[in-house]
């Protein structure tokens, strides 16, 4: 797939988003124009309206040209931040990518921003280009942009239009273009049958990666997107695995007689890799180099360590830790030694993960019967619990750092795990789509 800029006179953003939810934290603003704001406050926003018409159909695109721009409405609605105003509502009618925006007609079903495309399908080939344009000042909102592929690739291409949009609007980073890992689940409850799964993060193009012959756990995807590690019961014990998500092979690593590794996680280059291995009934980190394979002890203790997680520029590591007496949140460097208690509310905690920011950890919260998904600073302060559930847990971080997926499981012998995300201000809770029940979700970088 390819990226350009259209021969479109490039103008300085204009359209401005104050994101001033968590921990009163502001997004990087765009120049101001009138009323184009949102404002998150304590979880309040008014989502700002915009309009998505129909693609228009430059050459053999079809139903390509509406459902591109179905896609783009659901990736920036499925926000929270934005309202689309139903295609309905439109006065204006778009027949040409070309043609001039009627602002004022957009003004009045109050449309504040308008995104137009167009599209063409020729030779197996699908190009997809865009305009975003601020209504209220009158301005097309940066250079239009043209993506091109295969015809297959065609919602790959809607989700980086959508990034784009998103990005412009709001100053931060898009997550459209990804994909999750996750565990596929069937079977009854006390039973389970599980295999990994992959597919886009609003739960389109599912593929599975194995089958169900044996148990997966904790997926993990690589800083590049093309690898995967995870635990896997083959053998009949935890052995972490990894899997090249192009050919589907597959390699144990780790390996040391009487022992079992689990709860892999790539450093942020890609060339190490930090686990749990269990020894004689006791859990300790290590570290394993992955070009020569040196394993290195992280730490020695008469405790359970388990669930590491790098920093993004990966100087340390934040896990979970028994070594208090009940589950913690602990910090240490990447090269081991002494850690420090992040954690301390009431409850245990667990499954950190730090955000691509790296200004946050999220976590696996339990107290008093209730399970939750938190966030709080990496010094341990201005913690925040986000959802609240019979069991919830499992965070994982969209690319951007403003949306989390986790696992939330129902109760009962009839109970099943789901996918669920929910943005760091605890607004937008949503369920995923999946192919049946689904836990342990891992996001992916944004794609190339």
């Amino acid at each position: 797939m390819t990226v350009h800029s259209l021969s479109i006179r490039a103008l300085a953003p204009v359209l401005a988003i104050a994101l001033m939810g968590l921990f009163g934290v502001q997004a990087p603003a765009l120049a101001q124009s009138g009323p184009l704001r949102i404002e998150i406050t304590e979880g309040v926003i008014e989502p700002l309206p915009f309009a998505v018409p129909d693609f228009v159909d430059e050459g053999g695109a079809g139903e390509y040209a509406r459902n591109i721009a179905r896609v783009i409405a659901s990736d920036l609605s499925g926000t929270g931040l934005f309202r689309e105003i139903p295609r309905e509502a439109h006065i204006s009618r778009v027949s040409s990518f070309d043609s001039s925006i009627a602002y004022e007609d957009w003004k009045a079903i109050n449309a504040q921003a308008v995104i137009t495309g167009a599209v063409t399908v020729s030779g197996g080939r699908i190009v997809v280009k865009f305009r975003l344009f601020d209504v209220f000042s009158g301005q097309q909102l940066g250079e239009g942009l043209q993506f091109a592929g295969t015809p297959q690739s065609w919602r790959r291409m809607a989700h980086k239009v959508a990034d784009a949009a998103y990005s412009r609007i709001t100053g931060e980073g898009g997550y459209f273009d990804t994909r999750v890992v996750y565990v596929s689940e069937s079977g009854p409850k006390n039973q389970r049958l599980k295999r990994l799964a992959v597919m886009d993060y609003d739960g389109a193009n599912v593929q599975y990666l194995t089958d169900s012959s044996s148990i997966v756990l904790a997926p993990r995807f690589s800083p590049t997107g093309d690898r995967i590690l995870y635990t896997s019961y083959a053998t009949g014990f935890p052995r972490i695995t990894l899997m090249d998500v192009g050919s589907l092979r597959t390699q144990t690593l780790a390996e040391q007689q009487g022992t079992m590794t689990f709860a892999p996680r790539f450093s942020p280059d890609g060339g190490r890799i930090v686990f749990s291995l269990e020894r004689g009934g006791n859990s300790d980190l290590y570290m394993l180099t992955v070009g020569s394979g040196n394993l290195s002890q992280l730490t020695n203790a008469p405790s359970i360590e388990t669930a590491p997680s790098f920093s993004p520029d990966g100087s340390q590591i934040t896990f979970e830790s028994d070594r208090s007496g009940t589950q913690q949140l602990y910090i240490m460097s990447a090269t081991g030694g002494e850690a420090r208690r992040i954690s301390g509310g009431q409850g245990r905690y667990s499954t950190p993960v730090w955000s691509p920011r790296g200004d946050m950890i999220a976590f696996t919260k339990q107290h008093q019967g209730r399970f939750h998904i938190g966030v709080m600073r990496t010094d341990g302060s201005e913690e925040r619990l986000l959802t609240a559930s019979f069991l919830d847990e499992g965070p994982t971080w969209a690319p951007n750092g403003r949306v989390i997926m986790f696992t939330r499981e129902t109760s009962g012998a009839g109970g099943s795990a789901a996918l669920y995300s929910v943005d760091i201000s605890g607004r937008n809770l949503r369920q995923i789509p999946t192919e049946g029940a689904a836990s342990d979700p891992a996001w992916s970088p944004l794609l190339p």
